[in-house]
């Protein structure tokens, strides 16, 4: 998984750094004016043991991540 930054010019949005190989499957997450995201205390505390988990191995690469994703919910 790749994480990149960029803005919204004109109706597309434009990214730093190298571009994406064509064709793939992107997520775009805004933040708000001040640049920032606002988490509730419920969701940091969610965010925290994410991290936590992926520190100590428990994590999935971003291949498995998007075959998840993609899969209906049963």
């Amino acid at each position: 998984m790749r994480v990149a930054f960029g803005k919204f010019v004109a109706g597309r949005v434009i990214l730093e750094g190298e571009p994406f190989e064509e064709g793939a499957d992107v997520a775009v997450l805004a933040a708000d004016e001040s640049g920032t995201f606002e988490l509730s205390p419920e969701e940091e505390a969610e965010l925290l043991e994410a991290i936590a988990e992926i520190e100590r191995g428990e994590g999935i690469d971003g291949a498995e991540f998007l075959r998840n994703l993609k899969r209906p919910v049963e």
